[in-house]
């Protein structure tokens, strides 16, 4: 149901899309390339170890849509990264917004 609903019914305005996608691809790219949380405290973590990039774009989402577009985002990860990041974003966006792990 959430896919054809992304599909058909996005949850931002339309004037806010081209920043949301560019949010959403550097989001994922993110993911893939360093993953949303860290083993240990690194550069670009935070020190619960995440990713400090991921955290400043859940927040900007969460301005422009709030908990539904955050959840839009989630999905998106999940569909075009994988399973596992989402869950470490999961926990990376505790407590942004009303975000909760």
């Amino acid at each position: 149901m959430d896919f054809l609903q992304d599909l058909f019914s996005k949850p931002y305005p339309s004037e806010k899309a081209p920043e949301v996608e560019r949010l959403l691809e550097e989001l994922i790219k993110i993911g893939k390339s360093d993953d949303y949380l860290a083993e240990r405290h690194m550069p670009g973590f935070n020190m619960q170890h995440r990713h400090n990039r991921a955290r400043q774009i859940g927040a900007r989402l969460d301005e422009i849509g709030g908990l539904a577009l955050m959840e839009y985002a989630h999905r998106q990860v999940r569909r075009k990264a994988s399973k596992v990041l989402a869950e470490h974003l999961e926990y990376c966006w505790d407590e942004v917004g009303k975000w909760r792990a």
